[in-house]
């Protein structure tokens, strides 16, 4: 199973390498099987993806960072915050890679800034993006503001995040213990069901259960 992980901090070190490093971590930790992780800094690929932008083919090493991407099982991207938003390498990246490389594929985002007031950042830019690609967005996304570091919520953050990509990845003989079988206590805390369109419930579609339609449930209360 191949984990890659798109990193596109511009400093040496970067918060948003180390948050990709956590995140990449607590997926291998939480993984059913061997997990095989490829880094990608998108630092060393400016100068490629700027000619791919141009020219509109790829140099050798930005071609096999795509091809990585397009053939993993699992992906984790991560970007600063720049003006609100993730930043011009990161977007252009994504960019260049193939419209259907994504497609299907489980993607857990995350983004790192100054200030808190950012955190909404996964939301109102990370998730659209990646949600238009056709990808296979996760529920949990991270935002690590500056003064976060070292605190219990990110810890917890992550750890729930990198289970719910582990989860998402695994095969599927292996996405969920046998009926009956004690399930991994993390993982089951970080995963909840998902209901018959997809949406995350407390009710496990697997013991079945019965979807009210709403114009029901309406006429049952202008009868009361």
């Amino acid at each position: 199973m191949k984990l890659v992980v798109v990193s596109a901090g511009l400093s040496v070190p970067s918060s948003t390498r180390l948050l990709a490093d956590r995140l990449t971590a607590a997926t291998t930790r939480h993984a059913a099987i061997d997990t095989q992780v490829e880094v990608v800094e998108l630092r060393d690929l400016a100068t490629e993806i700027a000619q791919h932008l141009v020219t509109g083919f790829p140099p050798a090493r930005l071609a096999a960072a795509l091809d990585a991407v397009a053939g993993a099982q699992g992906l984790i991207a991560v970007t600063p915050v720049f003006s609100g938003s993730y930043s011009g390498l990161f977007k252009s990246f994504f960019d260049v890679l193939d419209k259907d490389a994504l497609t299907g594929k489980p993607v857990l985002i995350g983004a790192t800034g100054g200030t808190a007031r950012h955190s909404l950042v996964t939301e109102h830019a990370l998730r659209p993006l990646f949600s238009h690609l056709r990808a296979l967005v996760l529920p949990t996304a991270v935002y690590a503001a500056s003064e976060e570091w070292g605190e219990e919520g990110l810890a917890a953050r992550i750890t729930r995040a990198g289970a719910e990509l582990a989860r998402f990845m695994a095969p599927e003989s292996e996405a969920a213990p046998p009926r009956g079988a004690a399930p991994d206590t993390d993982t089951a805390a970080a995963i909840a069901p998902r209901s018959l369109t997809g949406a995350i419930t407390s009710v496990d579609p697997a013991d079945g259960f019965e979807v009210v339609p709403f114009e029901q449930q309406l006429a049952a209360l202008r009868q009361a």
